[in-house]
């Protein structure tokens, strides 16, 4: 299974996210998972494209070519793919995944897990959205969306189409639960 993962770009934040990030892509990796991702070497990103990579794992990068410039991409990916544009970038993401993984973030993975879960709320795919929330990061995150359930402007069904996990395990097991089937 690939599994495209969004997350932070910057290395402006605490270490443990960092570590969560490199256990990821390690465990992902030692489980048979390839990563799809934004390309980046830093952050959340970088973390889990490194710990993809100390394990062996398959590892795609994707990234807008204007990113091309020294440091800013994982220089240790399987496959990379250049783009014209954002919107592309999040397209072949998303086409190339099986499954997705929303770790700690900023706008942009705010964006990409919006975007995301809205076409599974629209039933355009059927792929797995597991958030990782590391030290409670997404806990305002949760509220915000039984807030919105609670005043009627969000179907209760919906946050049944997310996993939120506390730690990389939980991560693991919940790709392995058989709940979805192949949208037509």
């Amino acid at each position: 299974m690939r599994v495209c993962i969004y997350g932070a770009a910057s290395n402006n934040i605490d270490k443990s996210f960092i570590e969560s990030g490199e256990l990821l892509g390690s465990k992902l990796a030692k489980n048979g998972h390839g990563i799809v991702f934004g390309g980046g070497s830093n952050g959340m990103m970088g973390a889990v494209a490194r710990g993809a990579f100390s394990a062996g794992g398959e590892i795609i990068g994707i990234a807008p070519s204007f990113f091309n410039v020294d440091g800013i991409l994982f220089d240790g990916c399987t496959e990379f793919i250049y783009t014209e544009t954002m919107r592309q970038r999040k397209q072949i993401m998303e086409e190339k995944s099986d499954a997705f993984i929303v770790t700690a973030g900023g706008i942009g993975t705010f964006d990409e897990f919006f975007e995301i879960y809205s076409l599974r709320q629209l039933n355009r795919h059927n792929k797995k959205i597991i958030i990782l929330n590391t030290n409670g990061y997404y806990n305002p995150l949760v509220t915000m969306l039984e807030s919105a359930i609670e005043q009627h402007f969000v179907s209760e069904a919906n946050l049944d189409l997310l996993y939120v996990c506390d730690t990389v395990d939980e991560v693991i097991s919940a790709l392995t639960i058989n709940d979805t089937e192949d949208v037509s």
